[in-house]
């Protein structure tokens, strides 16, 4: 069992060396220029986003030399645990993940690159089981219920009154306090495209932006209890520190647990959920051949600022031209949030909340969960150091989700009229 352990780790970081150059956001990411360019020119102009604007951007990374050190470390893993090891077979996958990530980042600018983030991300024709809706329609569904059943929410917005630098500190005193001293690390940054970015230990918040408490509140789950948290009980692992790393394959599952953990802690909003949801919309109207001018205006059409539009806007054709296909990593919000809700509601049906945690293992895919239990049950997958509230507390848990399964079966419109008389 030891000599197993030890070639289990050998391969697992082998895999953590051999991903570290492969860094997608970085190098598909538009500089604050092409925004600038597109500003000023009225709107009336596409981002001036071209192959030869990717080719210029550096990515440290040797792509060819990368794909065959992952190739062998695919045949190291065969020949020395075996073809049917689940350690074996989950890092099998990660490799050939990992694989078509660099194919990815090396189709910048091409044709190429949305059929292959397809492939990693998904599409938002994708279905949630045969003969079942799509991603796209539970966009659609999701926002306008969100819209019909909050009246009077939606407009209710936190004020952004907070500076960056301040912000940080906040959330790093509220770390402090629910995950331990000085365990996650919060930097102020001038340079991120997002107001704020996870990272393995740290969350940077840009300097230059304004925050409301909500927001702070809401970093403080999605981005530290879920991105940072599960890379660190990832790394944390004796033996599998591979579930430290993130393939784009489990994109899906951490995006949907991080807004899962926001709403069962209520720290999220209507408007957010949307706003997720407008991303899932615009990646379907990029689909079907929707231009980045054409996404930007139907984004200010339907009521976004002009800054919310860039950044929906961008966020889907980033790695793209601005005619060109999707990156479709956003669809994980949506799909993902429905994916994790329902794998915590059945394990509560089937008598196995005791698993439920092991989603905060690391770095997990949902679709690998049996195979992780497999090693949780022979010892080489310990359980995460840290779960966020209240996935800490399976009983109160459980009587949260309770309710879902009867409430779904009511004629809302019928409840409606019926309340409607007691306001």
């Amino acid at each position: 069992m030891d000599s197993y352990r030890e070639t289990i780790r050998e391969l697992s970081d082998r895999i953590v060396r051999a991903q570290r150059p492969i860094k997608v956001l970085s190098a598909i990411n538009w500089d604050d220029g092409v925004k600038d360019r597109f500003f000023a020119a009225g709107f009336r102009e596409q981002p001036a986003v071209d192959r030869a604007y990717y080719e210029s951007r550096s990515i440290k990374l040797e792509p060819d030399a990368t794909r065959d050190e992952l190739r062998t470390i695919e045949a190291a893993i065969t020949s020395r645990l075996g073809p049917l090891s689940p350690a074996g077979i989950l890092m099998r996958f990660m490799c050939e993940q990992f694989r078509l990530t660099v194919d990815l980042i090396e189709a910048r600018g091409t044709d190429r690159f949305a059929a292959i983030a397809g492939l990693l991300y998904g599409t938002p024709r994708d279905v949630f089981h045969i003969g079942g809706p799509t991603v796209a329609d539970l966009a659609v569904t999701m926002r306008r219920t969100l819209e019909a059943n909050s009246l009077g929410i939606m407009e209710l917005e936190d004020e952004r009154s907070i500076p960056g630098a301040e912000a940080a500190e906040m959330l790093r005193r509220q770390l402090d306090r629910s995950v331990g001293t000085g365990v996650i690390e919060v930097r102020v940054d001038d340079e991120i495209a997002a107001d704020a970015a996870a990272g393995s230990s740290y969350i940077k918040v840009r300097r230059d932006r304004r925050f409301s408490k909500r927001d702070i509140d809401l970093l403080e789950a999605h981005e530290g209890w879920v991105h940072v948290a599960t890379t660190m009980n990832g790394l944390a692992q004796p033996v599998c520190t591979f579930l430290g790393k993130a393939a784009p394959r489990t994109t899906v599952t951490q995006e949907g647990l991080a807004v899962l953990t926001e709403m069962l802690n209520l720290r999220s909003h209507p408007m957010r959920l949307a706003k997720l949801m407008r991303r899932i919309e615009a990646i379907q109207l990029v689909t079907d051949g929707a231009s980045f001018r054409e996404v930007f205006e139907a984004c200010r059409t339907d009521g976004l600022s002009e800054e919310d539009s860039w950044v929906t806007a961008s966020r889907v054709f980033r790695g793209s031209l601005p005619d060109g296909g999707p990156f479709t990593k956003d669809l994980g919000y949506g799909k993902g949030l429905i994916l994790t809700l329902l794998y915590v509601r059945m394990a509560i049906r089937f008598g196995e909340t005791a698993r439920i945690p092991s989603l905060f293992c690391g770095k997990v895919d949902l679709l690998d969960m049996a195979t992780l239990h497999q090693l949780q049950d022979e010892g080489l997958v310990e359980s995460p150091d840290f779960t966020p509230p209240p996935f800490d507390d399976l009983p109160a848990l459980a009587s949260t989700l309770s309710l879902g399964r009867f409430t779904a079966q009511l004629d809302l419109d019928r409840m409606s009229a019926d309340y409607q008389r007691l306001f």
